[in-house]
């Protein structure tokens, strides 16, 4: 059973400011759980239904520092950010900071004020998917942390550093191909990848900020046939990624 302070605090780790004063963040559900016990990654509490917890005796052995809670399915309810809560929730260390300001090796996916945090999720486990190393983020993006950020992305912060940094000045020094996701650019399908590129998206609402490109970035789009204003900004992510770094 929780006391009240432990769920008061679980339940605050859903709050950008609460994970960045603890420095820990929640990721719920069998999946991402497991993925996240699979890591090396510390984990500082486990609450699950007991059923869960003896079924999965060997994951979490491999984290011995880790308070395990059994908890009921009410319980779960009222620390969960689900709508559905999944038998699961962890609470997980955040990484130590990158102190780094160099840009990786290989190409990369550069997010200019991308807000939500189900496009993020989703940006993320689309370059965990493509093997994409690394995702550029301007200052002003979702924090990856953000649950539903998380709960979208599927494990893919494991796999996928994502940097926030600023991206003008990034961009301009990177030395890398730029493609823009940008309305009358060019056919994405007519622009050849290189070996080392980064693909811009913009704002689900405002697009990529001019000041954000250097001289030289290539402007693309996704030609349309239909009649729907635009495209969701994950959804263009997938689609020009299976082309440039398929």
């Amino acid at each position: 059973m929780l006391s009240k302070t432990q769920s008061k605090y679980i339940r605050s780790l859903a709050i950008q400011k609460f994970r960045e004063e603890t420095g820990c963040f929640i990721a719920e559900g069998e999946k991402i759980a497991g993925e996240w016990l699979l890591s090396e990654q510390k984990v500082e509490q486990i609450a699950a239904l007991p059923s869960w917890i003896s079924e999965h005796e060997a994951l979490i052995a491999r984290h011995p520092d880790a308070r395990v809670t059994p908890v009921t399915e009410e319980e779960l309810k009222t620390i969960s950010t689900l709508q559905s809560p999944n038998k699961v929730l962890l609470v997980v260390k955040l990484p130590a900071p990158n102190s780094s300001s160099a840009i990786p090796a290989g190409s990369g996916i550069a997010l200019d004020g991308i807000r939500d945090p189900g496009n993020m999720g989703t940006i993320l486990r689309i370059a965990d998917w493509y093997g994409i190393p690394y995702v550029l983020c301007s200052q002003d993006c979702v924090d990856i942390y953000n649950p539903k950020v998380v709960q979208s992305a599927m494990g893919a912060h494991l796999r996928v550093k994502a940097i926030y940094c600023d991206l003008a000045a990034t961009l301009l020094h990177s030395g890398k191909t730029i493609w823009a996701a940008l309305l009358g650019g060019t056919d994405y399908r007519s622009l050849t990848p290189q070996v080392e590129g980064i693909l811009v998206i913009g704002n689900e609402g405002q697009g990529i900020r001019p000041e954000t490109l250097p001289p030289g970035a290539l402007a693309t789009t996704i030609p349309k046939k239909g009649g729907a204003e635009s495209l969701n900004a994950a959804i263009s992510t997938g689609i020009l990624c299976a082309h440039f770094f398929g």
